[in-house]
């Protein structure tokens, strides 16, 4: 099926991880033939991903950016229109969790890379991109939540809460902007083999080792974790006028944990 993304441009965040799921989407988007700006606070990383992109045919550009600072991202969001004069698609996916903490022992200070970076980036970039959408009449938003904000993880209390204040923000902003001709939904990834695991200190190597995989695996109903081409393939979908009826709606892909717990 033509999903007919040819020409669209896309911002993706957090695509500089060249394990993560931010990648694996703007592959995805640039496969369809999207124009992608990524922006991520991992330049090299960032460069890397738009250069593979540019070597697929698709025009490209990064930006080393602090996402939870207004005057970086609007800065990035400006350039990129000067250059594209639009950006029809918009995926928050930049995340990330501090090392596992009970609640009872974390400091104020402590709470705050978790709120910043999984809620108030959404909303910064999402502030930044959305009146241009509004005034072309035409937007597609997809914010990359969690099954933690579903089901809550102990340890993980302020990831859990920042969480689900994204698919909250998802469903609020979905019924104001509808009417501008933008859809606004986010996808719910279960437990991938990405950067996330290593910057929550679950994984101590650069790559997943294979019993690590298979204990993870033994509790997921489809048996493997979630990969970044999963997340690609579903976040493509719902960009696209294909799902333009859908709206509002987090979507778990996660190979039925979500149901298991």
């Amino acid at each position: 099926m033509d999903l007919g993304l040819k020409g669209k441009v896309a911002l993706v965040t957090g695509a500089g991880s060249q394990t993560g799921f931010g990648k694996g989407i703007a592959l995805q988007l640039a496969k369809e033939g999207c124009d992608v700006i990524i922006l991520d606070k991992n330049g090299e990383g960032a460069k890397q991903t738009a250069a593979e992109i540019a070597g697929m045919g698709c025009k490209s550009m990064s930006f080393q950016v602090d996402l939870t600072k207004s005057a970086e991202v609007n800065s990035a969001v400006k350039t990129a229109l000067d250059k594209f004069q639009k950006i029809d698609i918009l995926v928050n996916n930049a995340g990330q969790s501090t090392p596992p903490k009970m609640f009872v022992d974390k400091t104020e200070e402590e709470w705050e890379p978790d709120i910043n970076i999984n809620l108030k980036s959404v909303l910064i970039v999402t502030k930044a991109v959305l009146p241009q959408m509004i005034t072309n009449k035409y937007g597609k938003i997809v914010n990359i939540s969690s099954g933690v904000g579903t089901m809550g993880m102990a340890s993980s209390t302020i990831y859990s809460a920042a969480k689900a204040g994204v698919m909250a923000f998802t469903k609020a902003l979905a019924k104001e902007v509808i009417g501008h001709g933008i859809n606004v939904n986010s996808v719910s990834p279960g437990l991938g083999d990405t950067n996330f695991l290593r910057s929550s200190n679950m994984l101590k190597t650069a790559e997943t080792p294979p019993e690590f995989k298979k204990a993870m695996s033994a509790h997921i109903p489809a048996g493997r974790m979630t990969t970044p081409q999963d997340i690609g393939y579903m976040t493509t979908f719902l960009v696209s006028d294909a799902a333009s009826d859908i709206v509002g709606v987090v979507f778990d892909v996660d190979g039925g944990a979500i149901i298991k717990f």
